[in-house]
């Protein structure tokens, strides 16, 4: 069948026996006008969801949105070390307290993100000690943890630690916790998080080794990865899941090959692999809005189809689900200056869905 027709029969049937809202004269409300991505992932054994920030909590219609859409959410930069302690006298979960409890009236599962990086720290972070690094890895993780046990579908615990341009063994990232505590750091996290909550997920987040290129060429990524994952499995570190984090910039080059091989290497490690930050930065794709949609839409269903066909895959996620939540607006490097504004998420900033929406909906009907 063709996209209209599958679509139809959709609404037809299982999502719309879910509940579908109605305006005035039984007009359908344009939120649940198609049919539920959360939904269709579940027929297919794969939960999917999307990035959140505390828009939701003021935003009626992006929260109906998230509630039509998604099956499981992660927290944007609501739980990142910087947003809770900007400074060591200050411990804030405002926000992240109210988008765990939001998650949870709306029946969706919360990933935390994310427990160390060695990127956009405080300045204060920047100025410890090892021994001050240490206690306070430790305690932020054991306090930020422990504060939701038992409610969270998982944690990042540490994010994008690779970053093969800076020189270090391994090719770690540099920055305040490797600076402090060399690549013990992630071994300690992790010990950190399980002893926090044993039964939460705990995840390995990263950017690059999906790609066949991406800012470079990606092989170093991979065998980095792998070798990461060797290091932890053999030392006897818990760990769950291995995130792929997918953010397609306009020069990155993607190979269905080199993806498949990379989750079928982790999955022979008996890991998970979530796809936990997709989405398509068309600011420097040519043509009107109908091209540039079109061009995104095509890049969203390659990576569908490729994920899908990994049954290592189970959780997928894009990094926002409107248009008008994406971090692009923010994106003011020169490379990526333009006076457009981004369209890169399935949704647009109307909350109506897009080509990239239906891409992913037939992807996920196939």
């Amino acid at each position: 069948m063709d996209r209209i027709s599958r679509r139809d029969l959709v609404l037809g049937g299982a999502v719309l026996a879910a509940g579908t809202a109605a305006g005035p004269a039984g007009a359908a409300d344009p939120i649940r006008s198609v049919p539920s991505l959360g939904a269709l992932a579940a027929a297919r054994g794969v939960t999917y969801g999307a990035s959140i920030d505390r828009t939701v909590l003021t935003d009626a219609r992006l929260a109906e949105l998230y509630r039509h859409q998604t099956r499981i959410v992660t927290t944007d930069v609501a739980l990142k070390f910087g947003s809770i302690r900007p400074q060591p006298t200050v411990a804030d979960y405002t926000d992240g307290d109210a988008l765990v409890a939001f998650a949870a009236q709306a029946g969706l599962a919360v990933r935390g993100h994310t427990l160390a990086w060695n990127a956009y720290q405080p300045d204060w972070v920047d100025k410890l000690s090892p021994k001050e690094a240490a206690y306070w890895l430790d305690r932020h993780i054991a306090e930020t943890v422990g504060r939701y046990a038992g409610r969270l579908h998982s944690w990042d615990v540490v994010n994008e630690p690779l970053w093969p341009d800076d020189g270090n063994p391994g090719s770690l990232r540099g920055g305040p916790w490797f600076r402090a505590l060399g690549p013990d750091y992630i071994r300690r996290a992790f010990v950190a998080a399980h002893r926090a909550d044993p039964n939460v997920r705990l995840v390995l987040n990263e950017a690059s080794p999906e790609w066949k290129v991406a800012f470079g060429p990606t092989e170093i990524y991979r065998t980095a990865l792998l070798r990461l994952v060797d290091d932890l499995q053999h030392a006897g570190i818990r760990l769950d899941a291995v995130g792929l984090e997918c953010h397609w910039f306009p020069d990155f080059v993607f190979d269905r090959a080199i993806f498949s091989k990379l989750v079928r290497d982790l999955a022979a490690r008996k890991l998970e692999v979530y796809v936990t930050e997709l989405d398509v930065n068309d600011l420097r794709m040519q043509g009107n809005d109908t091209r540039r949609d079109a061009q995104v839409a095509a890049r969203y269903a390659e990576i569908m189809a490729a994920a899908l066909a990994e049954p290592a895959v189970t959780v997928i996620q894009t990094w926002q689900l409107s248009d008008a939540q994406s971090w692009l607006n923010g994106v003011a490097e020169p490379d990526y200056h333009t006076i457009r504004k981004p369209r890169p998420l399935p949704f647009d900033r109307d909350y109506a869905p897009k080509p990239a929406y239906h891409a992913m909906a037939d992807a996920l009907l196939r």
